[in-house]
Formats: structure tokens, sequence, C-alpha cells
């Protein structure tokens, strides 16, 4: 069975088409700003296997396997979309090679990544009026994340380009930031239908179920979530 949901409009496909675009491409940016040689020649080869993990992700979408046994624990965009992302995320900052690459992306780059969570914010709104996730998802409910990514492009410019915020105020906004990205990750994985569901059962939050939306929860958060731990990380180790 092919699943694309038709209920997810053109142009909404499109809008989040774009955002996965942007989303990759600030992160390759973060990589090939690099200062550091070593991690700067992995750029290209940091793009391939990015590009190759929507591949993934979108098939696996496209053919249903997302969309099927709701009810298995851990379902399955847990098992094949989300623990493999933390799985990458743990051995990362727990080995030698993995901290020298996270040690030496380009800060700015990562901040100014945050700047899709504004389209991303008007999407799931557009699918809440396309009863395709619940309202709480939206900034009309409870996700409040459309502030991280009206800010970032603040703290990018007068905190990396004109170097005129402290650490400390960049370090606060990535905790906060952190913070508002934790609560609508909480809120959408206890309104979808699972077992785990525990909002939003009169509207679930089926469209992460769906390409291309499923790249939300398996590519762009992660990505994400990857950017504010290494900010955190080497902001902490800045020696003043």
């Amino acid at each position: 069975m092919i699943n694309i949901n038709e209920n997810i409009e053109t142009y909404i496909q499109v809008v989040f088409a774009i955002t996965v675009l942007t989303t990759l491409g600030f992160f390759y940016k973060s990589v090939k700003e690099s200062k550091n040689i070593k991690v700067k020649n992995k750029s290209n080869i940091t793009l391939i296997v990015l590009i190759i993990w929507i591949i993934i992700q979108s098939t696996l979408t496209i053919k249903d396997v997302y969309n099927t046994n709701l009810d298995s624990i851990p379902p399955n965009i847990f098992r094949f979309g989300i623990f493999p992302t933390i799985a990458l995320l743990i051995y990362l900052f727990s080995t030698s090679k993995g901290k020298e690459f996270i040690d030496n992306l380009d800060l700015k780059y990562i901040t100014y990544l945050n700047i899709v969570r504004v389209p991303v914010e008007i999407v799931l709104f557009w699918l809440f009026l396309n009863k395709e996730v619940p309202q709480l998802m939206t900034f009309e409910g409870r996700n409040f994340d459309i502030i991280s990514g009206l800010t970032a492009p603040l703290i990018g410019y007068f905190g990396f380009t004109k170097n005129k915020l402290s650490n400390r105020i960049i370090l606060i906004w990535n905790f906060i930031c952190l913070g508002l990205l934790v609560n609508i990750i909480l809120n959408a994985i206890l309104s979808s239908p699972s077992k785990l569901q525990q909002f939003g059962f009169e509207q679930p939050n089926t469209a992460i179920l769906n390409f291309p939306i499923s790249l939300l929860p398996t590519f762009i958060v992660p990505l994400v979530l990857f950017g504010h731990f290494v900010s955190i990380r080497q902001i902490t180790m800045i020696k003043d």
C-alpha cells in the first residue's frame, strides 16, 4: 500500500518540503564553515548521509510502514525513525570522534537553523485546520515553539555576527528553546494514535505518520534538538 495522505494539501507539502531542505542547508553550512579542517572535510559526506536518511524515511512512510500496527509498543515510527537518531546522538556525544565533530560545528548556522521552526509552526496550524493534528500542537494551543524561530535570527546575528550578546544570554536562550522543543515533542507523542495517547482523541496527531510530515519527527526535530545540545556543550566549554 502506498501512503500519501490526500488530506495534506499540496501547498502544505510544498512549504514543508522547502522547510526540510532549509534545515538540511543550515546544518550543511554548520559543518562546511567549521574552522577545523577535518570536520570541514566531512561536510559533503554529512550531506550525503542526511539525504540518504531523508530518502529512507520517505520510503518507509510512503510504503505505509508508520501507519500500521499502531498498537505496537514502540510504534514503528519510533522503532525505525526516532530511536536510530537517538542512538546516533548518544554515539556522537560519547566518542572522541563524535565530540570532535560536535565541538567544531559553526554555532552561527546551528543557531540560524532554528528559523525553520517558524514554517513548521505554520504547517502545524494548517494541518490542524485540515484535521490532521490537534489544536494543542499549534500556537493556538500548547505549542509556543514559534518563539524560538522568531528569535533565532536575532541571536544568530547579534550573538555571532556582531558579537554583541554574552555567552550567558545565548546559553539561556538555548535552554529556553530546548524546553519549548521538549514541550511540543511530549505533546506530539501523547496525542499520536497509539497506546501512548493521552490527548487529542477527538483529532489525533496523524500527520506525522504520513508523507512528508513524517520527516518532522525523524529529521527536523532531531537536528534542532542536536543543535541545542551542540550549542550548550560548546558554550559551557568556553573559558572566560
